[in-house]
């Protein structure tokens, strides 16, 4: 398993969800995605994206009003 991580810091959707898809889309089933981001919108997009491609998910406030998304790639792009 692999870690990659991706700093969204300060940036708006779709920003986020854009670049999470393009590194997303360069994993191997199994690595895990670590992004970092202050904007609460790139939560629910993340969160909802995540879900309805199968992938595994998880997040975690870290400070006031920032947060870590953890996203395991479960499914390949074949």
């Amino acid at each position: 398993m692999k870690e990659e991580f991706l700093d969204c810091m300060h940036e708006a959707c779709p920003i986020p969800l854009i670049k999470a898809l393009k590194k997303l889309g360069k994993m191997k089933a199994g690595d895990l995605l670590i992004m970092q981001t202050d904007h609460n919108c790139s939560i629910t997009n993340v969160i909802e994206w995540v879900e309805k491609q199968g992938h595994k998910m998880d997040y975690m406030e870290t400070g006031k009003g920032e947060w870590e998304i953890y996203i395991e790639k479960v499914v390949t792009d074949e």
